[in-house]
């Protein structure tokens, strides 16, 4: 009897050998995978969390996954990190180069460009050329690395598009759009995107504005949103969070906004419901930094309102008692900054159960995701009026506002879990290996 016949008669012994073969094959054909990007934990930037979770689910998917970072330098208390660190079977390697001022703007660019140089270097070792690369916009020229990388030893690249550059720039009038650097600096993103496996952006609305700079990479463009551990950030009754009774919020009405309070975000929409509420049962608070919020504290005083709390930006295992320390979350984008910017806090705010309260221009894609999901209401920069009302409207119906929120994390668990958004990441990287 030959070997096949024997097979025929045996089929359990031939599916087992079929098996094992495919996982042999799946086995050499691992993807490599280096994610780039500036900063990381124990830094509280909402992007390094973000890698930190994308890391990890790659590799419960079979990647191979490296980290390349910076020291602390965005938000932090540990100002340092271990240079090398195995996080489960994670490499992570950080750059000695990030802390210089890092509270200014020209600190923030210095070390950008210092960590970029670090982050080259990484990319020169021959280790490293049979990766596929994943550079993030933070700092938001590193995807120019991945090119000149990728002309020098054919390095296979993915741009992950956080923020838009030089287009936020040119949109806050730090440069006019006819600038010779708006100008070069929109060239050069054209060649990185057409050069690269492929471009991840956060919005449908960030992907129609590449594409119009640049039609002939739109095929290349994949729409992948930010995400949110529902079982990381679960429903916290304010009377039993820590972080509420500590900070005296479990009486008031709580409105909180966490994260950047940067200059692509509203604030003075925020400030103005904040004094239509002025004598009223309703605390706002402020927990993050950013350039914009210095100058809500200062209007706050100058105003003499009592109903608003500063806080820092707060270690990671203290986000899912803090995100639930409200009653109502805030999400806000500025005017004409729909398609450069993709808020990543609206996630943790549906995981978090509580209701949703957006500012945002009129075409974003915002309004649709509050709308499909049911969680609140979305209201157009300058609203301060609609949202006090909004506000005044939770407070007095609270099973509404509890049904707000249950909708909204049901939503979440639909459809941006992290195990969902990283299988969407990693079709696109094994796509750029082959």
């Amino acid at each position: 009897m030959n070997i096949s016949d024997w097979l025929k008669k045996n089929p359990q012994v031939g599916s087992s050998f079929v098996s094992s073969s495919s996982e042999l094959v799946e086995a050499k054909t691992r993807v490599k995978i280096s994610l780039v990007n500036q900063f990381f934990p124990p830094d509280y930037a909402p992007t390094g969390q973000l890698i930190e979770e994308l890391a990890k689910q790659l590799d419960r998917q079979g990647a191979e996954v490296e980290v390349f970072t910076g020291q602390p330098g965005y938000a932090f208390q540990a100002a340092k990190a271990p240079a090398c660190e195995t996080i489960g079977q994670v490499q992570v390697k950080r750059s000695r180069t990030s802390q210089l001022f890092p509270q200014r703007i020209r600190g923030k660019a210095i070390n950008g460009v210092l960590f970029s140089i670090r982050a080259f270097l990484y990319l020169l070792n021959p280790r490293r050329q049979n990766n596929v690369i994943l550079l993030t916009s933070a700092p938001p020229f590193l995807p120019i690395l991945g090119y000149l990388a990728s002309l020098l030893f054919g390095i296979s690249y993915v741009c992950l598009i956080y923020d838009l550059y030089p287009d936020i720039a040119v949109e806050l009038g730090v440069i006019s759009a006819d600038h010779w650097l708006a100008r070069c600096w929109q060239e050069i993103n054209r060649k990185v995107w057409r050069r690269s496996k492929g471009v991840i952006v956060l919005s449908p609305a960030m992907k129609d504005r590449i594409a119009k700079i640049c039609p002939e990479v739109e095929h290349k463009v994949s729409v992948i949103h930010s995400w949110s551990n529902p079982n990381w950030i679960m429903p916290l009754p304010k009377e039993d969070n820590w972080f509420a009774q500590e900070h005296q919020l479990v009486e008031p009405f709580t409105v909180l906004y966490s994260g950047n309070m940067g200059r692509c975000h509203d604030v003075d929409t925020i400030l103005d419901a904040a004094i239509h509420l002025r004598d009223e049962p309703v605390r706002f608070v402020c927990i993050g930094a950013g350039a914009k919020r210095e100058g809500l504290m200062q209007e706050v005083q100058q105003l003499g309102l009592k109903n608003f709390t500063f806080l820092p930006y707060q270690d990671r295992h203290v986000l899912p008692y803090s995100l639930t320390a409200c009653d109502v979350s805030l999400v806000s984008v500025a005017e004409g900054m729909e398609s450069l910017v993709a808020p990543s806090k609206l996630y943790s705010a549906l995981s978090s159960g509580r209701p949703l309260a957006v500012i945002c221009p009129q075409h974003s894609y915002l309004n649709q995701i509050v709308a499909e999901a049911e969680c609140g209401a979305s209201f157009r920069n300058g609203d301060g009026h609609g949202l006090a009302q909004f506000i005044r409207f939770l407070m007095h119906d609270r099973p509404k506002a509890e049904d707000m929120g249950t909708a909204g994390r049901a939503y979440l668990k639909r459809s941006f879990t992290p195990e969902a958004i990283a299988k969407q990441y990693y079709k696109v990287l094994r796509r750029a290996a082959a």
